[in-house]
């Protein structure tokens, strides 16, 4: 296993990649579904505003910087927690292990989101999307981490 000071330098360059990725899935499919790139990623910020940031559509300093930050934040977490269980087999830049522990690390996440955490403190942009739409942004943030994994490993 990483130690966790490797852990969280590589995490916060996985975080910042799986958060990109996933953002732009957000947009996309809040577009498509809920009329607005901005709502599902306002949605997010219901932690500190409550529902209001769910009806929200437009960009927003409130919503949509407060919930891109705490979804950053989220996927900083889940980054390092992959980088601190999964670093050794993604030191060996095998794809298809990176894409594994990556779908592995995403499905985790959604687990803990949605069954182990309180609705409160849940992501939020569900309140916004489809279910499967949601699975469309759990395979975002999965490509994203792999991203940030093949990055960190391409030397």
């Amino acid at each position: 296993m990483s130690d966790w000071n490797t852990s969280l330098q590589r995490g916060l360059i996985g975080g910042a990649a799986s958060s990109i990725v996933s953002t732009a899935a957000l947009a996309l499919l809040g577009r498509s579904e809920a009329g607005s790139a901005y709502a599902p990623t306002n949605a997010v910020s219901h932690w500190i505003w409550g529902d209001e940031a769910a009806e929200h559509n437009g960009f927003s300093l409130k919503y949509t910087i407060t919930g891109y930050l705490i979804h950053h934040a989220s996927a900083t977490f889940w980054s390092v927690l992959f980088e601190k269980l999964a670093g050794e087999k993604l030191d060996r830049k095998d794809l298809r292990v990176t894409m594994a522990a990556s779908a592995a690390a995403s499905a985790l996440a959604c687990f803990a989101d949605y069954k182990l955490t309180p609705q409160r403190l849940q992501p939020g942009y569900e309140k916004r999307l489809s279910k499967k739409s949601l699975a469309g942004v759990y395979a975002a943030f999965a490509v994203g981490l792999a991203l940030g994994a093949i990055a960190l490993r391409k030397r």
